[in-house]
């Protein structure tokens, strides 16, 4: 079975830093893109950042470019995000998401929710003023 598992979620004050992690498991890792997202209440689910399978190229939402940096382990499955600077308007469930085939390209294109296959139950981040 495929399954995503987002962690490392929390309560922090503005300022502060977290890192999620997201472990892969069911399915190419190594041959998908993974991306995180992030969803506040009463909005739509946003793409925050991606890494490539290919060669680990990282791409950013202009949002988080600067604060958050992607990173994978491929031998254990994981994605992380470490998130820096937070903002209160960081607030939100983070969800890790996976697109499978893979790609080199690392771009806004590849930030759209509705083209990814798997995803995970999210953790929920608050940051508070």
């Amino acid at each position: 079975d495929v399954q995503l598992q987002a962690s490392g979620g929390g309560l922090v004050q503005a300022g502060g830093s977290l890192r999620l992690s997201c472990a892969a498991s069911g399915f190419a890792f190594d041959d998908s893109v993974m991306g995180w997202f992030r969803q506040a209440p009463g909005k739509e689910r946003e793409g925050v950042s991606l890494i490539s399978d290919r060669d680990g190229r990282t791409f950013y939402a202009d949002s988080v470019k600067g604060r958050f940096t992607i990173s994978s382990d491929n031998a254990k499955k994981l994605v992380y995000l470490q998130m820096s600077s937070l903002k209160p308007e960081d607030t939100a469930i983070y969800y890790c998401g996976a697109l499978r085939g893979g790609s080199s390209y690392a771009g806004p294109l590849l930030l759209d929710y509705l083209d990814y296959d798997y995803w995970g139950l999210g953790t929920l981040v608050t940051v508070s003023s």
